[in-house]
């Protein structure tokens, strides 16, 4: 299968290469795609090298699907064209997630609205991704009324940039700045643009996709989405209210079968997720899994991914996966 992958230079191009190897997606041919100032640059890929083309190049090279991470209006201006060149994109940015005519995909949540007349297909934001990860069985077990979600986010989420500006900072070295605060040593609850309504633009996001990814605009969710000095991962805490009361081992049984979910949850041993564990993972992982004693019904929980990974890399890779199998692609 032809592979074309949009911001192949990128933070989550990069991972989305390696993604690709490691989970020996079938690619006969590589066409990674960057802006016109990355072309001619080669890029290894299973031993082999390809030379970096444009947008433009891709599309006449006509791969079987595109895999986009080259920020929103790379996409808003591309991925419409590649689609209407019969290739399938599957879109890392903002840009259509929220678009009612385009799917938003977590393939272990709701893989099933895939179909055929899908062209550009949405991938959602990382720290949505892993939450809904983790809610699918609860809500379909219990039916949640509210989630209410703090994150601890990685600089990784930001880019290259800001991986620099923190690992400057922490060297002492004055740099190039992608947060308007010191990262290191610092915590910045502030992550996207603010909108009138005091929320910032990743908050809403979370909100937002929530209900569209699990079909379900009876869940309310409230998000406070902050910035801290670590790469590897996101982190949420997780307060769920549901309609019916739980007993926490079955909650710990259906997040244990739930795919791409690992539950560690042993606070005797102190065994509880953590981003430096879930680094070049792919699963999301649950913990501190326990009864909030101040409502009825209502659970708490921590929950940690890779945020380039399962944030981003692999869910875009497994959405290609399924659509093979279905023979969509």
């Amino acid at each position: 299968m032809k592979v074309a992958v949009v911001g192949a230079t990128g933070l989550v191009g990069t991972e989305m290469l390696t993604v690709l190897a490691a989970r020996n997606f079938p690619v006969t041919e590589l066409i990674p795609v960057a802006s016109e100032r990355s072309k001619g640059k080669e890029i290894e890929f299973k031993g082999k090298k390809y030379k970096v083309v444009t947008p433009s190049e891709a599309i006449a090279l006509k791969p079987d699907v595109a895999l986009f991470s080259a920020g929103g209006d790379t996409s808003k201006e591309f991925a419409p064209k590649f689609a209407e060149a019969g290739i399938t994109v599957i879109d890392n940015s903002s840009a259509w997630r929220m678009d009612p005519t385009k799917k938003l995909v977590v393939p272990e949540v709701n893989g099933d609205v895939l179909s055929a007349d899908d062209k550009i297909i949405a991938n959602p934001n990382c720290s949505t991704i892993q939450m809904v990860v983790a809610l699918k069985p609860l809500h379909d077990k219990y039916k949640i009324k509210r989630v209410v979600v703090s994150t601890y986010q990685s600089v990784t989420g930001t880019g290259v940039k800001a991986v620099n500006q923190l690992m400057d900072e922490r060297a002492g070295k004055d740099g190039e700045k992608a947060y308007p605060y010191q990262i290191d040593l610092n915590v910045i609850p502030h992550i996207d643009v603010f909108q009138e309504n005091g929320y910032t633009k990743e908050e809403m996001k979370m909100i937002l996709e929530t209900n569209k990814i699990m079909r379900d605009d009876s869940i309310k969710v409230t998000a406070t989405t902050v910035r801290i000095p670590v790469m590897g991962g996101h982190s949420e805490s997780l307060n769920i209210e549901f309609e019916n009361d739980f007993d926490l081992n079955d909650v710990r049984a259906a997040l244990a079968a739930q795919s791409g979910c690992i539950v560690v949850d042993d606070p005797s041993s102190l065994q509880y997720p953590m981003p430096k564990d879930a680094h070049g993972r792919d699963e999301v992982f649950v913990g501190r899994i326990r009864r909030d004693e101040s409502q009825p019904n209502t659970l708490n929980m921590w929950v940690v991914a890779d945020n380039l990974r399962k944030g981003a890399a692999t869910n875009a890779v497994q959405v290609a996966e399924l659509l093979a199998e279905k023979g969509l692609i």
